[in-house]
C-alpha cells in the first residue's frame, strides 16, 4: 500500500464530501502491517468490522488513530469496544445496548433484506426508547450498480433521524459516498476507493 496514493485519495474524498463529514477508513481488509501506511497518509479515523482485528490492530497502533466499530456488534464484545472505540456505528440489539458505555449509532435495516443486520424502521421508536443515548443512525442499502439507486435509502434514513431528533448519520461506502454526503451523511465509511 502506498501512503502517497492513499493520501491523494483521502484528500480527494474529503474534498468531495465537504468539511462536515468524517471520512472513516474501513480497515476490514487492511493487513496489520499495512496499517502503518494509513498513519503515513494522514488517516485519522478507522473503522473495524471484527472485534478480534480491532484488538490486534489497536494493540500495535494504539492512539495513532481514532477507532470506530462498524461491524455487527455481539454483546460479548461490548467490553472490548468500550475500551478502544469512540463510536459504534452498528448497534442493533438490546443486549449489546445494555453493555455499551461509548456513544453509538443505531443500524436500521431499510431494505428489509434478511441477510442484513439492523432494526426494522417500524421498530426503531421502541428501540430508541430503551436506548435514549443513541447519537444517530446508520444504514447499508442494497448493493447496486448505480449509486443513485442508494439515494432513497439515504433520504429515508435522514428523515428518520430528523423524526427522532438524532444528529449523526453514518451512510455511504466506496460505491455511493458522494450521494450519501449530498443526502446529509455526517460519516462515510470508505475502503476500496481509498486504497485503489
Amino acid at each position: 500500500m502506498s501512503p502517497d496514493a492513499i493520501r491523494l485519495n483521502y484528500e480527494r474524498i474529503r474534498g468531495e464530501v465537504g468539511d462536515g463529514v468524517t471520512v472513516v477508513a474501513a480497515t476490514k481488509y487492511v493487513a496489520l502491517p499495512d496499517m502503518a501506511a494509513l498513519i503515513e497518509a494522514g488517516i485519522e479515523v478507522v473503522g473495524e468490522n471484527r472485534a478480534q482485528d480491532l484488538e490486534r490492530k489497536h494493540a500495535r497502533y494504539g492512539d495513532a488513530f481514532r477507532w470506530h466499530f462498524i461491524g455487527h456488534l455481539q454483546s460479548n464484545k461490548a467490553k472490548l469496544v468500550n475500551r478502544i472505540c469512540e463510536l459504534v456505528h452498528s448497534l442493533d440489539s438490546e443486549s449489546a445496548a445494555g453493555k455499551l458505555t461509548v456513544p453509538a449509532l443505531v443500524e436500521v435495516n431499510l431494505s428489509g433484506e434478511p441477510s442484513k443486520s439492523g432494526v426494522p424502521p417500524d421498530a426503531l421508536a421502541a428501540f430508541l426508547e430503551g436506548y435514549p443515548v443513541a447519537r444517530g443512525l446508520m444504514t447499508m442499502p442494497p448493493a447496486v450498480s448505480d449509486p443513485e439507486e442508494s439515494r432513497p435509502y439515504f433520504r429515508h434514513l435522514r428523515e428518520l433521524a430528523a423524526e427522532h431528533s438524532l444528529g449523526e448519520l453514518s451512510m455511504g461506502t466506496s460505491q455511493d459516498y458522494r450521494i450519501a454526503a449530498e443526502e446529509g451523511a455526517t460519516l462515510v465509511r470508505v475502503g476500496s476507493v481509498l486504497y485503489a
